[in-house]
């Protein structure tokens, strides 16, 4: 069933909303992961939660937020009136830094992810949240992927920094291949996975960063919440520490409620010379027997690396 025959089928309302979309059920049925937006089946409820959103997030992302994802806001003229087309995001974002969005009708496999970053390709959900739930979502969604994350794809430091993310994995899959033994290299896979997760967790979801005006928020789980962008700079609870490695990928994390530790980078120079020291220790093994505890690393993330196509 494609969206025009959505459309036409009478007993189904169009609508993209996260968990209750056809079309994006079909896709999943299909087998199909990378999808065409369909934007004619966003309805007047999903353009108004996009309004919303970015309504209320407009003037945090203004106190809160880094120079360079203001400078990304503006760079990708997003409209806030309605959800951006995709097409029209990436007309913007290539010329910038040559990255692009790339529609999924679902969860990405941990190796597939980071391969398309590598590729300058950034997995883009088409769904989003409700109008009448805007506060907290446990999966991502078109808000949080396009103005959360994709602002920042438009500075140039930052971006070689998820490439070079994006190569540590085919590192780890190379090292994996070259060990003998399924239970040995499940073991490596599944510690180097997590590791991996919780670098990008505490730095390109929830991380700050040092500016002539004190903290800011760089993290895209952070400048897609409302509630959250202000909590993360000036709850005297939450913990903000320097960015340390080996903290960081010894550190579990929980989704479900507000972060109470957050680290600090100073630049994206300092970010990419983190994910060079990720891949250093890596191969040094350092990564091989981290702390276990979540995230979980599940069967889909273990396959796509011990599958991966290196090229």
């Amino acid at each position: 069933m494609n969206s025009s025959s959505l459309m036409k089928d009478s007993s189904v309302i169009p609508s993209l909303t996260t968990n209750e979309s056809p079309f994006i059920e079909q896709a999943r049925r299909d087998g199909r992961l990378y999808i065409q937006q369909p934007y004619e089946l966003y309805s007047g409820q999903n353009h108004a939660a996009w309004r919303k959103l970015y309504a209320r997030m407009r003037p945090r992302w203004d106190r809160y937020a880094n120079e360079h994802f203001l400078n990304g806001i503006h760079s990708l003229c997003l409209d806030p009136e309605r959800i951006p087309h995709l097409e029209d995001v990436n007309r913007f974002l290539r010329p910038l830094t040559g990255f692009q969005t790339k529609a999924v009708s679902g969860y990405v496999p941990a190796f597939v992810f980071f391969d398309c970053l590598r590729n300058r390709a950034f997995p883009t959900t088409v769904t989003i949240r409700r109008s009448d739930k805007l506060d907290y979502l446990p999966e991502p969604d078109i808000f949080h992927d396009v103005a959360g994350h994709v602002p920042m794809h438009t500075d140039k430091n930052f971006a070689e920094a998820l490439v070079r993310f994006g190569e540590c994995a085919h590192t780890a899959a190379e090292m994996a291949a070259g060990i003998r033994g399924p239970d040995t290299r499940t073991h490596y896979l599944t510690s180097v996975i997590r590791a991996m997760a919780r670098f990008f967790w505490f730095t390109i979801e929830f991380g700050l960063m040092r500016s002539s005006d004190g903290l800011k928020v760089y993290g895209s789980g952070l400048l897609s919440s409302y509630g959250e962008i202000a909590h993360a700079i000036e709850a005297p609870e939450v913990q903000r520490y320097p960015m340390q490695l080996e903290w960081a990928i010894n550190q579990g994390f929980e989704i479900n409620h507000y972060q109470p530790l957050l680290f600090i980078v100073d630049s994206f120079d300092h970010l990419f010379s983190l994910v060079d020291q990720l891949e250093s220790w890596m191969k040094a093994g350092k990564l091989s027997n981290v702390a276990p505890g979540e995230p979980e690393v599940n069967e889909q993330d273990l396959e796509s690396f011990l599958h991966a196509e290196l090229s």
